[in-house]
């Protein structure tokens, strides 16, 4: 039986330079076989150092399915789950050991440097805004990165959070996504766009066009409005809309490769063997759903690391949402959006 995560093991874990990520165990559809697997994974490469939340007998059960008896891995009880459906806030009232709070909590008191789950979105959210709190001047966290498959390295924000929105917030989720495209996307000088229905200055609703004169004053390297087609031509590193758009645009992406890759799989499956037929509409489907092949995106907005996948990950996905929590650790993505944030506050008030 592994030794719950304590300070002897928290001091460890910081001397040896491991970074500290605490996993929802239970969260997510193929949990907590796959979770565990790919902490398995994840901490077999090197780097870091695992707690895995979740029910104890379960955890430990699949951890003997693995070499892992000498990897840097910890089981921290908890007990129950918030699923999806659950009313996030009611749920983390009546859950308070629930997987992803205990996990969360791991990071409010230091002993985790990131959380990650599969699980709930709207539970991961509520617990990092609840427990974490959030950044002067962002009201909700929001949700973005790359998420349309054939733009993987365009960052569209808010995808759903945050489906009313006052241009303030817009402005803010323009400096969220410049400081991401700079950590994560390795861009210096990020193309900042207002999504919109037109490209020419003047075009678009109250919301954008006040939204436009905010950008034009806060030194981002803002380059105006652009257009849906447009997020798939390269003309934009980060593009800004309000949750509702956003997620119309994202659900949009995934539901038609997914119908296109169906429809390829049926039309090719009388002229190509049933193994060519599956691989190009594998990459049909994987070119709309860069979430999955991704693992998962921090969520933006709150005060500490919380890395949040899709329910239906598997290993891979889970090792890679490791890899994308390590990272924002290591750039210190949340100092350096709390520093950003400030000045744009300064320079919007004067």
């Amino acid at each position: 039986m592994r030794i719950p995560m304590n300070m002897e093991h928290t001091e460890l874990a910081e001397r040896s330079g491991l970074i500290r990520v605490a996993v929802d165990a239970m969260g997510g559809d193929h949990a907590p076989a796959e979770i565990v697997a790919g902490a398995v994974q994840a901490a077999s490469e090197g780097g870091v150092a695992i707690a895995l939340v979740g029910d104890p007998g379960q955890v430990e059960a699949e951890l003997e399915r693995h070499d892992a008896g000498s990897l840097p891995i910890q089981v921290v009880p908890s007990k129950g789950v918030i699923a999806e459906g659950e009313q996030p806030a009611m749920a983390l009232r009546q859950k308070p050991a629930a997987s992803i709070v205990v996990a969360t909590g791991l990071v409010k008191r230091g002993a985790a440097d990131a959380c990650v789950s599969m699980g709930s979105t709207g539970a991961s959210m509520a617990a990092a805004a609840f427990i974490l709190g959030v950044i002067d001047g962002i009201d909700r966290p929001a949700l973005g990165g790359p998420v349309v498959g054939l733009a993987p390295r365009t960052a569209i924000l808010d995808v759903g959070t945050n489906v009313d929105c006052k241009p303030a917030q817009l402005v803010n989720f323009a400096v969220i996504g410049d400081v991401f495209a700079r950590q994560f996307l390795g861009v210096k000088q990020p193309r900042v766009a207002l999504l919109s229905v037109g490209a020419e200055a003047g075009k678009g609703n109250r919301q954008v066009k006040a939204a436009s004169d905010l950008l034009d004053k806060v030194g981002l390297n803002f380059i105006g409005n652009v257009e849906a087609n447009d997020i798939f031509s390269d003309v934009a590193d980060v593009v800004v809309c309000d949750g509702f758009v956003g997620n119309v645009v994202m659900k949009l992406s995934e539901g038609l490769g997914t119908a296109l890759s169906e429809r390829l799989r049926s039309t090719l499956a009388d002229r190509l063997p049933r193994e060519e037929a599956d691989a190009i509409a594998k990459v049909v489907h994987e070119l709309s759903n860069p979430v999955e092949g991704a693992g998962g995106g921090p969520l933006f907005g709150v005060n500490g690391v919380s890395v949040v996948g899709h329910g239906r990950a598997r290993a891979g996905s889970l090792k890679r949402a490791i890899g994308i929590a390590r990272l924002a650790v290591e750039t210190r993505f949340v100092e350096k959006l709390n520093e950003e944030l400030g000045r744009v506050r300064e320079t919007v008030d004067s």
